[in-house]
């Protein structure tokens, strides 16, 4: 990190105000942005091939450009994506060379979807990023006057044929100059050097990473991850290796499980001996209770700054006993795709968090969500055209559609988002869900129909032993860290009332494994790779348990007539009811198969 010049020369006031300026400025009148955004994104991309294929040629008003270029998935774009990735240079998305894939955490047959993206792109990246502070400074003071205590993780990336980076979208801000080399902000002065976050072996990043923050545990003020399933794993980490970290800060050396060069010389420069520090570390993580463990190690500390919108919910009541209730802050909205807007608000209730879209950040339009089944919602969408951004009303559901600089046009990107309330004209969203995910853990997205289908091809197993499965459900078990994919199944054996009686348990743990490989690369990587997942489990219910399941729903007033299991469960109640029937548990014995790439062009991945 560069040596902070003198005040004089940095004037962070200043920053702050311009910063906060540009919010006011763009959100008086964002449709006006938003025109001349779309004008620019047409204009820039004025002979690449898509939009020529729809017959646009030069037009950038907006009618134009609605009424002849179609609202897509990622489906209908795979087939240029499959082109540039396989080494195609002409101006097929945008008229600047993609640079690199970004890899999406949704699914696309099983598979990450690539994202084109062009240099320029990082800069918008870093202009979202610079509005985060200066948001947060007019709700906590003081926040220059100390280090975040942040734990931020390159993954694994891939090359595809024609050469292209295909890595996540924070692996590639991470590795770029803009953040390696960027200059002194007392924003972005963390406890972990650069050397430990790129560090590509997850175990010795962690270790490094919370050693650095430990050390330095009094000038921490806030903490947090991208991810609230990140941050608890840090702390879970930290129950597990206390002992040897402690052994570490009262030496002033490095256990020799870091072998990496770079990262080791990175942690000496913070690592001095301290005994003192030592004995009080030691002292608190001895004690039999965990609660408020942050706040206990790192007392200056003023919030969490971690997602725990949508799924990461779920982590909610874990977060508030380590850290004795802190604020949970969610400070910004983006994807792969693009990077959307900020919470102006952020010491909101995590259930209240809503995003202001900075509109100068890609072209958004919004298409409108049912609120009834899925068929009838399914039926809405044909019918249903998007609006704009200042189009949108309050309390409703919308899909979000982008149109970006790098290259998507009119690109559903699967968010449902709710119009929360307005900063000046510009809405603000809360994040309600992915469409259609049932069951995610981490950075994972799985949907019913890619469980159902991995369900069938473990059932088979049971065919040998005459059993079979009646019926299933699942749900994400965040009680254990890292949390796992739980399946209840009730089985079926001739000749036997038990569930389970004629299968042994090495063919019910070759189910769990069966499982987990036929679920998509996201999933295998965080099982395999970055320990974000842990083991897949099939919970073996009581016979009846299901008919027991369906009473329950009729009781709460579902229609008999129109009842079907749920194949993900997330109530609390309908949780404990089947757990209570659980006969035998079984977990996968061991990681799924999973290797670096794209199935397109990695023979090896299965």
């Amino acid at each position: 990190m560069p040596e902070a010049p003198n005040t004089t020369d940095y004037n962070l006031a200043e920053k702050n105000k311009k910063s906060l300026q540009f919010i006011e400025d763009v959100t008086s009148d964002p449709d006006k942005v938003q025109l001349r955004v779309l004008s620019d994104i047409l204009t820039q991309n004025a002979a690449v091939e898509y939009l020529h294929r729809h017959g646009l040629s030069g037009e950038t008003d907006r009618e134009t450009f609605k009424k002849l270029v179609p609202v897509i998935t990622y489906e209908d774009l795979q087939p240029d994506v499959t082109r540039i990735a396989n080494g195609d240079n002409s101006p097929i998305l945008s008229s600047h060379p993609i640079s690199e894939f970004l890899t999406s955490s949704g699914t696309s047959g099983g598979e990450r979807k690539l994202m084109p993206t062009i240099e320029a792109e990082l800069e918008r990246r870093t202009l979202l990023y610079s509005l985060l502070m200066p948001v947060m400074s007019q709700f906590v003071p003081g926040l220059d006057k100390g280090k975040g205590m942040y734990f931020l993780f390159v993954k694994a990336e891939s090359r595809t044929p024609g050469g292209l980076a295909a890595r996540p979208v924070l692996t590639s801000y991470y590795k770029s100059n803009h953040f390696k080399e960027r200059p002194y902000d007392p924003y972005t002065n963390y406890t972990s050097p650069n050397e430990t976050i790129l560090c590509q072996d997850s175990f010795q990043s962690m270790y490094s990473q919370m050693l650095c923050g430990l050390c330095l545990n009094r000038e921490v003020l806030r903490v947090g991850a991208v991810f609230a399933s990140g941050f608890i794993r840090a702390i879970r980490f930290l129950e597990k290796h206390w002992m040897v970290l402690c052994g570490d800060i009262r030496s002033g050396t490095v256990n020799p499980v870091i072998t990496d060069p770079v990262v080791r010389d990175a942690v000496l420069r913070v690592l001095k001996p301290d005994p003192a520090l030592a004995d009080f570390i030691e002292g608190e993580c001895s004690k039999k209770s965990w609660q408020g463990i942050i706040t206990r190690i790192w007392p200056n500390t003023k919030y969490v700054d971690v997602i725990v919108t949508g799924t990461m919910s779920q982590y909610i009541p874990t977060l508030d006993y380590y850290s004795n209730g802190l604020p949970l802050v969610c400070t910004m909205y983006a994807s792969s795709e693009c990077y959307f807007g900020v919470n102006l608000n952020p010491l909101c209730k995590p259930s209240d968090v809503a995003y202001t879209l900075i509109p100068t950040m890609a072209y958004f339009e919004f298409l409108p969500v049912g609120v009834d089944d899925q068929k009838q919602e399914q039926e809405q969408e044909k019918e249903q055209k998007p609006v704009e951004l200042s189009g949108v009303k309050l309390g409703q559901d919308y899909e979000l559609v982008v149109t970006t600089y790098a290259g998507l046009y009119r690109y559903r990107v699967g968010d449902v988002l709710r119009v929360a309330g307005f900063k000046n004209k510009a809405p603000q969203f809360s994040f309600i869900c992915r469409k259609n995910v049932a069951l995610s853990i981490d950075s994972d997205k799985t949907d019913e129909v890619e469980l159902h289908q991995a369900i069938e091809k473990a059932s088979v197993h049971l065919i040998p032993f005459d059993t079979t499965l009646i019926e299933y459900t699942s749900f994400a078990d965040t009680t254990t860290i890292p949390g796992h994919y739980v399946i209840f199944w009730e089985l079926s054996g001739k000749g036997s009332s038990s569930s389970s009686t004629h299968v042994p348990p090495s063919v019910l743990e070759d189910c769990c494994i069966t499982i987990e490989e036929s679920l998509n690369s996201v999933y295998r990587q965080g099982r395999a790779s970055d320990k974000s997942i842990g083991p897949l489990e099939i919970r073996i219910v009581e016979t009846g348990t299901f008919d027991k399941l369906m009473d329950y729903a009729i009781s709460l007033g579902a229609s008999i007539n129109q009842y079907k299991t749920p194949r993900c469960v997330k109530f609390a109640p309908i949780i404990e009811l089947l757990n209570e029937l659980v006969v035998t548990s079984y977990f996968s014995p061991k990681c799924p198969k999973w290797v670096p790439g794209h199935k397109q062009w990695n023979n090896n991945l299965n």
